[in-house]
């Protein structure tokens, strides 16, 4: 990189030119919109735009002498190649919630110096958390500057994709019944109004998807629910006259994207006001009048929509069959390929994969990119292959593919490891003790309400045995043709939370691993579904929980190193195949039939 002309080293250049005209002496630029999103749209892709780290994660400071990018652990290998002669620095962090950013930004901006922050991008409960370190540290918080706007003359615009209604049968519970069962919840927290932000939640209660942002089928929007009226705020010309008159019929009023801001302002004195700090920014709640009361509370939508009803879980059942069928294909031709001797690389992947998936019925779109990772490349869990930088697949090592889909009926996720030419005996180990701590936790039973923090060490716990561990979390929560990464319940390494408790319905992934930097890498991903035990368990004890795996796609056993599985693992991977191979079996033939007959083989 030309240190004096690089595209990142000019925007920096032009970052720290605003700094100076506004007397700032650092801007804090987060991984962030006014929604809160984890996927963003490109006009509030700053942190991408000024640093060069493409990673979905991470937190940039700039100050006039010095620019740092905090990453966790996933994205070191990635952010050091693309940080590479920017002039930012790497600063490794242990998990992506840590706020180390923060620490760092308390140190190193002198007292009497002033911080921005755009508060529009800047969710309530980290701005509650970074003014009280700079407060301490005698630092001056700003929060109504968007400084980007001075230095990325081509922003891009607002996206404009249209709108469109989830319909039955797949959309199995009416709108209006979730606006009534919002509404209950509302009244359980004194609440007159609730203003929503988080796409994902108002596409849930509206039952309306769209394709504003990459990979999930959601809207930009606000939501502001009274009780006995709603409006939502969404962009000029994306609802058709059909979906705002069927909106109306629910009592949904449509206003600008533009205006909600005002409309919380307008709120009428005495009127209380349910807001979730976790997922609202600092700019609407800046917003609220002195005379409402604000109570503070995870939004009803999110532990809502995290708990799948009957009907959604057997859609959900049928798409995983939909798309294992997919898979079945796929693998059979790229096997097939492969043996061959064709010339395969970590793009034809992602190209066939897609292609097989976008057959199959009710498929909507891919649910995240494709990560295709030959060799060391599999060792970045984050790692996606581009024109310009893949691998060919050839010789002997490990490939990892990580690939989902969205389809009417459900969102899929799940990660498999292959083995190209001849695994080693240090691959093979790897591999088999990544899969015994998929087996761990997937046989756990536990008590219903436990923590899904709390699940965490059983997955790692034969990692650990063997002095081996992973850095990111163990399980993610996963929605319904919403975003592949939903919570609350996260089976990671956070504090545990009330709203974190496993409940009857959520899907979470289980999905361990091993990097070996430079080498290979191994996670074996499954989706599950939480069910009722199925054991007598006395009655004093409560009601237990188990999971029921989703996802159908065989698990190769070529990696296996026999001798380290017990015989209650090799029999739970034994029903497991027979149970892919019974449900694939009826939708596939031919070279797809034969590969699932010879990838379902008990162990």
């Amino acid at each position: 990189m030309d240190t004096r002309t690089s595209p990142i080293r000019l925007r920096l250049a032009r970052v720290r030119e605003a700094l100076a005209r506004h007397g700032v002496s650092a801007l804090l630029v987060p991984s962030s919109d006014p929604h809160l999103s984890e996927y963003l749209p490109g006009r509030w892709q700053g942190r991408e735009w000024l640093s060069g780290f493409t990673g979905s994660m991470g937190t940039l400071v700039v100050t006039a002498d010095e620019a740092a990018l905090f990453a966790d652990s996933r994205y070191w290998v990635q952010a050091e190649a693309e940080l590479a002669g920017s002039g930012i620095a790497l600063e490794k962090i242990p998990t992506g919630n840590a706020t180390a950013h923060v620490d760092w930004l308390a140190s190193h901006v002198r007292a009497g110096s002033t911080v921005a922050v755009d508060g529009a991008v800047l969710g309530l409960a980290a701005a509650q958390t970074l003014r009280a370190a700079l407060d301490k540290a005698g630092v001056t918080l700003r929060t109504d500057l968007d400084l980007l706007a001075d230095a990325w003359p081509d922003r891009p615009a607002l996206p404009a994709a249209a709108v469109y209604e989830h319909r039955a049968p797949q959309a199995a519970v009416k709108r209006a019944d979730k606006l009534a069962q919002l509404r209950a919840a509302m009244r359980e927290r004194g609440a007159t109004h609730h203003f929503v932000s988080t796409v994902d939640d108002i596409a849930w209660i509206t039952n309306l998807r769209g394709a504003d942002v990459d990979y999930n089928p959601v809207f930009l929007a606000h939501l502001l629910v009274a009780a006995d009226a709603a409006t939502l705020f969404v962009g000029a010309g994306k609802l058709t006259a059909d979906v705002v008159a069927a909106l109306a019929a629910d009592g949904v009023a449509v206003d600008d994207y533009a205006r909600a801001a005002a409309a919380l302002a307008a709120l009428p004195a005495g009127a209380t006001l349910l807001v979730d700090p976790k997922r609202i920014t600092l700019a609407f709640r800046d917003r609220v009048p002195e005379g409402v009361t604000v109570v503070e509370a995870i939004n009803p939508s999110t532990l809502a929509k995290s708990r799948k009803t009957d009907a959604e879980a057997a859609f959900v059942r049928e798409t995983m069959a939909i798309d294992g069928a997919a898979m079945c294909r796929f693998y059979a031709r790229f096997e097939a390929a492969l043996a061959r001797g064709e010339r395969l690389t970590e793009l034809t992947v992602d190209e066939w994969l897609g292609a097989e998936r976008a057959k199959q019925p009710g498929f909507v779109g891919l649910s995240f990119p494709t990560i295709a990772g030959f060799g060391a490349n599999g060792a970045m869990p984050h790692y996606r292959a581009t024109p310009a930088s893949h691998a060919a697949i050839e010789g002997d090592s490990l490939l990892l593919i990580d690939s989902g889909g969205q389809y009417l009926g459900g969102t899929t996720d799940i990660t498999r490891v292959w083995p190209v030419g001849t695994p080693s005996a240090a691959m093979r180990h790897d591999y088999t003790r990544v899969l015994k701590g998929t087996i761990a936790l997937s046989r756990t039973r536990f008590p219903r309400g436990w923590p899904a923090p709390a699940l965490d060490a059983v997955a790692r716990a034969p990692l650990w045995a063997a002095g081996m561990d992973y850095g990111h979390g163990t399980g993610h929560g996963v929605g319904y043709f919403l975003n592949v990464h939903e919570g609350p319940q996260s089976i990671s390494r956070a504090m545990p939370e009330p709203t974190t408790a496993m409940q009857p319905g959520m899907i979470t992934s289980i999905e361990p691993g091993v990097y070996r930097p430079g080498r290979w890498g191994v996670r074996i991903e499954n989706l599950v579904l939480n069910v009722p035990a199925s054991l007598a368990a006395p009655e004093e004890f409560g009601e237990f929980l188990e999971f029921e795996t989703l996802t159908l796609c065989p698990i190769d056993t070529r990696c296996i190193e026999r001798a380290l599985l017990d015989a209650a693992e090799v029999a739970w991977l034994d029903r497991y195949h027979a149970t892919v191979r019974e449900r694939l079996a009826p939708r596939v033939d031919g070279d797809a039939l034969a590969w699932l007959d010879a990838r379902t083989r008990p162990l």
